[in-house]
């Protein structure tokens, strides 16, 4: 698996960029009737399907016909309306609800079987008994191993109606006899908050990988938590967040900001404006916040470090956002698909549409990242583009701009060589965690008992590993040197392992030691501290 240094940056901006959208509980009044009336235009595409399916000499799959043309539609509206085929719609559900209803495992189809990578902490399996490592060999006596396994078929066998149960029989290593266990499907979260811990005595850290249904749930209760041990400063980390529900982000904006301060302005194609305020008491009002971004924050996280940074709260830190300032709704087509249109455009409390050109095509704004490299803006503030016409001012004298995405209030620049991005993309792509998994095959009885403050003060990643890895990945035909890199290729590596031993939050936790941003938070904070 060779990595060309050409493509590495344009590979992890297009890989985030491309599944950004905002869910909108928007009220404009746009009646049924006016939307669904029947006219010339839909009538002669009904005309020319209706021609293909009785009259063409061939036999045509017009569903397929159907897809292609919903799509050439929305491709010519703008990058974010966009077409939900039948099969693709319930992950997409699941994924912004937040949930899903299954046993709670992740897994690998390795080799010929199902490979628990680890049970989700609080899920039907993990309280059942089943372990990192063990192999699921039939549900329902069903037989879930051999060739020819299809991830979708197994997913179907694991998941299914919540409350019923499903009869898995495991292979575990060391253990004589195939072992049974009866789960009960649940709903089982997909988690939003990737991380969440004390970076010092008082400074608590949040990061938060996508705005869901139960992201503000997840976050408040992360909140909380820090509060109660003592923390009185903020990370909110957005970087790498493509969005979400504007509701979602608005919940957590209204935890920071005093009562009736404005959130957000969403604007329809008629001029009918809605405008969020802050409603309640926040749990963090009072608390010194920092907030990070880059370039693939986008959406929900962008309506978050806008809100803030118009009102004057908090230090947003990092390099300049995505720059998507358009609002979806999803909209059923009737026939198990739908369609997520852009219905209004939104803006932040001073007025300004961080929405960057779109006119040019599809193309040329998903590779706006490309741009971005190649011009320096992510090595330097100074190869930021504004227009005075798009300037505006904040309540206290903050000079901020519109046009393309949030500006921070202090840069950081980003780490370009291409060795360390391609390690941050194969660390987080799910290739090295692959690796890891077999590592773990050999090696999981080490690691038993221990905790994971014990794993991440002691273990550290022997050579033999870091080398192991290099040959793996086939890097010396790529021709990257990586041997000013071995620290970061260690920490990659024990990151995958703590994730797979511990869970998210562990991999978030070693990942960050001596991450930039966050030393840049350090530095800040003792300067203010002063």
């Amino acid at each position: 698996m060779g990595f060309h240094k050409k493509y590495v940056p344009l590979i992890v901006g297009v890989a985030v960029a491309a599944g950004i959208f905002i869910g909108s509980k928007l009220n404009f009044n746009d009646t049924t009737e006016k939307i669904f009336a029947t006219n010339s235009k839909k009538d002669k595409l009904n005309r020319l399907i209706d021609y293909i399916d009785y009259e063409y000499v061939d036999n045509v799959n017009t569903d397929s016909i159907v897809d292609v043309t919903v799509n050439g539609i929305l491709e010519n509206l703008d990058p974010h309306s966009v077409y939900i085929p039948k099969d693709s719609y319930a992950h997409n559900a699941d994924d912004m609800r937040g949930n899903f209803v299954g046993i709670g495992i992740s897994f690998y189809t390795y080799k010929d079987s199902i490979a628990v990578i680890r049970a989700i902490e609080g899920g039907p399996a993990a309280k059942a008994g089943i372990k990192g490592g063990d192999r699921i060999l039939y549900a329902n006596d069903k037989k879930l191993f051999g060739e020819g396994l299809d991830r979708d078929s197994i997913t179907a066998y694991l998941k299914g109606e919540i409350n019923t149960k499903v009869a898995l029989k495991v292979y575990r290593e060391g253990e004589d006899k195939l072992l049974e266990f009866k789960v009960k499907r649940k709903e089982v979260p997909l988690v939003s908050v990737d991380a969440s811990y004390k970076l010092t005595k008082d400074i608590g850290y949040i990061k938060i990988n996508r705005f869901s249904e139960s992201t503000y749930n997840e976050f408040k209760a992360a909140l909380e938590e820090l509060i109660d041990e003592g923390v009185t400063k903020l990370v909110l980390d957005l970087r790498n967040n493509p969005g979400g529900y504007i509701s979602t982000a608005e919940r957590i904006v209204d935890e920071f900001l005093e009562d009736d301060k404005l959130v957000l302005i969403t604007r329809n194609k008629s001029g009918e404006e809605h405008k969020t305020y802050a409603t309640r008491r926040g749990e963090f009002e009072k608390g010194r916040l920092y907030v990070l971004i880059n370039e693939n924050s986008a959406s929900a996280s962008e309506i978050v470090a806008g809100a803030l940074q118009d009102n004057d709260k908090g230090t947003i830190i990092g390099r300049r956002s995505f720059g998507k300032g358009l609002v979806q709704r999803e909209m059923s087509l009737g026939d198990g698909s739908a369609v997520r249109l852009t219905i209004a455009r939104y803006y932040t409390p001073t007025g300004r549409s961080i929405q960057k050109p779109y006119g040019n095509g599809n193309e040329a704004y998903y590779s706006d990242y490309e741009k971005r490299y190649r011009n320096g803006e992510l090595i330097s503030s100074d190869s930021i583009k504004v227009a005075d016409s798009l300037r505006y001012v904040t309540p206290k004298g903050k000079v901020v701009y519109g046009g393309g995405g949030i500006i921070p209030d202090v840069f950081v620049p980003k780490d370009t060589s291409v060795e360390n991005e391609t390690l941050q993309y194969l660390s987080r792509s799910g290739f090295m965690s692959y690796f890891i998994f077999e590592f773990l095959e050999k090696n999981r009885a080490a690691f038993k008992g221990m905790t994971f403050k014990k794993f991440a003060e002691n273990y550290e990643v022997p050579n033999s590993l870091s080398e192991e890895f290099i040959v793996y990945s086939k890097f010396n035909e790529a021709q990257i040197d990586l041997t000013n890199y071995d620290h970061d290729l260690k920490k990659a590596l024990k990151a995958n392992i703590a994730q797979q031993l511990f869970g998210p939050n562990a991999y978030e936790t070693i990942l960050n030691e001596g991450d930039l941003m966050l030393s840049k938070v350090i530095e800040l904070d003792a300067k203010s501290s002063n």
